[in-house]
């Protein structure tokens, strides 16, 4: 790819840069049959989506856009959810007989940034004579985790059950608390992104609005205590980008 792609850049008659930002719409989906009430649920949370780029014009329907790209991923849960049962609450239970879940109504969110770095194919049409210009891209992407969160909040009785008809006893506990599961999950990951925009052209520079999406095709747990999650997020961001040498 790396021989295809520098010989595409040696013909490019042009070259742009640019960056964009905005916001990420991410949500996790539970995989194939890993699913278990720790993996599934999730709806989507927001974050922040910016990058940079350069964008090489092949011809005047086609380029090749590299990017590097700051990515929000994860979920959010609120309200009844199962967590696992902690090492003081299972010693409740007698010796081989606590549960796998206790349940309980508190909001938790997994918040998950990776730096990707997208290779797109760029295809766009001019309307005649006009300044604004239509476009849509598609290609892959390889990420890199920088960070990962589990920011749980709230308080609530616990239960036995995802009825939650069957009160543990112990009052009201809270659910405050932030946690680390980086070295949970796998470094990387690959997928495939994809934008659809519109660009208006002001000299030598194109001011733009776009929306896509992407998604990754590896699970990003390292083992399977608790289950199995696929990224992807929707994306809707502003850019600015100047041609150097049309």
């Amino acid at each position: 790819m790396l021989f295809v792609l520098a010989g595409f850049f040696v013909k490019a008659q042009d070259i742009a840069i640019g960056a964009r930002g905005g916001i990420s719409i991410p949500n996790l989906s539970a995989s194939g049959n890993e699913q278990n009430p720790l993996n599934t649920g999730y709806s989507s949370r927001l974050g922040p989506e910016f990058g940079v780029f350069a964008d090489y014009k092949i011809s005047d329907l086609f380029s090749i856009e590299p990017m590097v790209e700051y990515s929000s991923q994860g979920g959010k849960k609120n309200g009844l959810q199962a967590f696992p049962v902690p090492s003081d609450l299972s010693a409740m239970f007698p010796s081989g007989q606590a549960p796998t879940y206790l349940y309980a109504n508190f909001n938790s969110e997994a918040k998950l940034n990776y730096l990707m770095i997208p290779v797109l194919a760029k295809f766009g049409y001019n309307f005649n004579e006009s300044p604004f210009r239509i476009y849509i891209d598609a290609g892959p992407f390889v990420g890199f985790l920088l960070s990962a969160k589990q920011v749980t909040s709230g308080s609530s009785p616990v239960y036995l059950d995802p009825g939650a008809q069957n009160n543990l006893g112990i009052g009201v506990v809270s659910f405050d608390n932030t946690q680390d599961i980086k070295d949970q999950l796998n470094s990387t990951n690959f997928g495939v992104e994809g934008n659809i925009g519109l660009s208006y052209k002001i000299g030598n520079s194109d001011i733009f609005i776009e929306f896509g999406g992407n998604y990754g095709f590896l699970n990003i747990q390292k083992g399977t205590a608790n289950g199995k999650n696929n990224t992807g997020a929707a994306t809707a961001v502003l850019g600015y980008s100047f041609r150097l040498n049309e």
